[in-house]
Parts: structure tokens; C-alpha cells; sequence
């Protein structure tokens, strides 16, 4: 495993930039003009268009559509209040969430990086009972992405209630990339010194594999056994 592939996992440089795109554009639209509605608009086309490249590519659109969801939501929240910090408090409280679901699946011997990144690395679960060493370096991951989710929110939300919209918007701009690139790098740091994962995909291969040569192996020796048998009845 390489940073690069860790990186790729959690959505590449495309992943960013559908993640960071409708927000700056809410942010940069909103500062010259101050017109909610103009910018809420623009934010929520440009990740509709995002979507349709992908879907176009034919290419993986959950970054997208996540995209896509999270400005719709909040446009929602800004047009009903029509306070434009609005748009920004859904992605927020789901920032929130997910740090405290990190800490809250590690306690409970889960960590939610290991469900995560399980099915990518071909382990699933595997980790859980039969690698004790990357079930704790999914739960120092996880720790990781909870604390440093968890200080972006004591960032914002004091600038949700004290910030005007502008400010607030620039700042969580500024905070979209390094947190996450740190959190990745932990996240690698820890797995590149954890025991390799247990392909269990290549397991039900080899043992599916195993199962037919067992099956071809008796029917031969019954074939085999049968003949016999008819020979000597002969």
C-alpha cells in the first residue's frame, strides 16, 4: 500500500475537487454580490454537472453525489432561514456526526476506518478476529479522523454563531484540504506498519477452486469405480 493508493481511496484529487468546488463558488459568488439566491444556484449546478461527468464517464459517483446531496441540503437550510450562513451549517453538523461516529465505532471495536477501507483492501471483516495488529491500527486511524474532525468543529461552529457569512465561508474553504491530507497521512502511517490484510476474496476463490477439483476428483473415481463394477458383472 502507498500514500498514493491510500489517497485514491478516499476519493484522488477528483474527490477534492467535487468535495471543495460548489462551496468556493457559493463563498466567492456570495463576497462580490451578497445575493443568496445567485450563489446558492451556481454552488448546486456546478455538483450537478459534476455528477454528469461522472455518470457520463461511467466512472465511481458516490464523491459526486455526496456532493451534490450536501449543497442541496444546504440550499434548503439557506433558502427557509434566509440567513446564507445556513448553507453551510448541514455540512457542519455532518462533519460533527462523522467525528463522533469515528470515536464512538472505535470504542466499540469497530472503527468505522476499518468498515471503510475493509472492502477495499479485500479483508471485509477479517480484521476483527483474525488480525488483531490492523484492527488496532484501524482504531488509531480512526481516533485520528475523530480528533482532527472533531477540531475543525471547534473552529466553526464558534464562526457559525460570531462570523458573518463571508468569513465563515473562506475559512471553511481553508479547512477542506489540510485536515483531510492529515488525516490520510496518519491514517497511512499507521497501516504501513500494521500486518498485511487477509485477502478473503482470494480465500473463497481458493477454496471454491479446491471444492470443484474435490468434486471432479469423486466423480472420476465413481466413474472409475462403476466401470469396474460392470466389468466384473460382465
Amino acid at each position: 500500500m502507498t500514500e498514493a493508493a491510500l489517497f485514491e481511496a478516499f476519493g484522488g484529487v477528483r474527490g477534492l475537487v467535487e468535495t471543495v468546488l460548489p462551496g468556493l463558488l457559493f463563498v466567492a459568488i456570495f463576497t462580490v454580490n451578497k445575493d443568496l439566491h445567485v450563489s446558492a444556484i451556481a454552488a448546486l449546478a456546478v455538483s450537478l454537472v459534476l455528477a454528469a461527468v461522472r455518470l457520463v464517464r461511467k466512472d465511481t459517483v458516490k464523491h459526486a453525489f455526496g456532493g451534490v446531496f450536501g449543497v442541496a441540503f444546504g440550499v434548503v437550510f439557506a433558502m427557509m432561514t434566509g440567513n446564507a450562513k445556513d448553507f453551510y451549517l448541514p455540512g457542519m453538523l455532518y462533519t460533527l456526526g462523522l467525528a463522533v461516529a469515528y470515536m464512538v465505532t472505535t470504542l466499540a471495536g469497530v472503527p468505522l476506518i476499518g468498515l471503510i477501507l475493509g472492502p477495499v483492501f479485500k479483508e471485509n471483516l477479517s480484521w476483527r478476529t483474525r488480525n488483531p495488529g490492523r484492527k488496532k491500527a484501524y482504531a488509531k486511524a480512526s481516533w485520528a479522523w475523530g480528533l482532527i474532525l472533531l477540531g475543525k468543529c471547534a473552529i466553526l461552529f464558534p464562526l457559525y454563531w460570531w462570523a458573518d457569512t463571508t468569513q465563515l465561508g473562506w475559512v471553511l474553504i481553508a479547512l477542506k484540504i489540510p485536515p483531510f491530507l492529515l488525516a490520510v497521512y496518519l491514517t497511512w502511517v499507521f497501516l504501513v506498519k500494521a500486518p498485511p490484510p487477509i485477502d478473503v476474496f482470494a480465500e473463497m476463490e481458493a477454496a471454491e477452486q479446491a471444492e470443484q477439483e474435490r468434486t471432479a476428483a469423486l466423480a472420476k473415481d465413481g466413474g472409475g469405480a462403476t466401470t469396474g463394477r460392470h466389468r466384473r458383472e460382465s
